[in-house]
């Protein structure tokens, strides 16, 4: 039987769930539940899936001069996806549709950075699930790989329903829950009984 970890991407991560270990120093990752969305030899992007924003999906619409006709979309919030390029919408959804832009992961859930996508969800054409996120995380080549060598993350393949249907506040416990795991025994220092 081969061995499960190597150390090139062999061990692909693509359609991951990263959750950020207790003891992760990295103020962008405490706490934190990134699905990777493509992870090559040349590194790794994912979104930070459990960091609502101030911003509304109604008032980032606004702000690129489109209308939003979806009431239930309304008040979503739009997702911190990670430090990098934080001036730019990345939309994950499903089903995955064709869009300018769009990487397809999996079987049910695409990555798309064109408006294309935002505009038919204005019109009422969108993916029927989404979630919008400004920026996204990157790791360069063997980069992730020496962060879960040094126990930041622990991984399981990700679930879309909980990308888009648990609320925000449960996505790091029900990620942990995948793996049979309650991260509150997780801690990074002795507590008290």
């Amino acid at each position: 039987m081969p061995e499960e970890h190597h150390d090139t991407p062999s061990a692909n991560l693509t359609n991951h769930f990263l959750m950020a270990m207790p003891q992760m120093a990295d103020p962008n990752f405490g706490g934190a539940v990134v699905f990777i969305a493509e992870h090559t030899t040349k590194g790794a992007l994912g979104l930070v899936i459990n960091r609502p924003m101030e911003l509304t999906l109604q008032s980032l619409f606004e702000r690129i001069d489109l209308p939003l006709h979806t009431p239930t979309l309304r008040d979503a919030p739009v997702f911190f996806g990670g430090p990098v390029q934080t001036d730019r919408g990345f939309v994950l959804h499903s089903p995955v549709g064709d869009w300018g832009s769009t990487v397809s992961i999996g079987d049910d859930v695409g990555l798309t950075s064109s408006k294309d996508v935002l505009e038919a969800v204005s019109r009422g054409a969108g993916p029927t699930r989404l979630l919008v996120t400004l920026g996204y995380s990157g790791w360069g080549p063997g980069q992730l790989e020496d962060e879960l060598a040094k126990n930041a993350w622990l991984t399981v393949p990700a679930d879309p329903d909980l990308i888009f249907d648990a609320p925000a506040d449960e996505r790091l416990s029900r990620a942990f829950g995948l793996l049979g795991i309650n991260p509150a025994f997780l801690s990074a220092a002795a507590g008290h009984a």
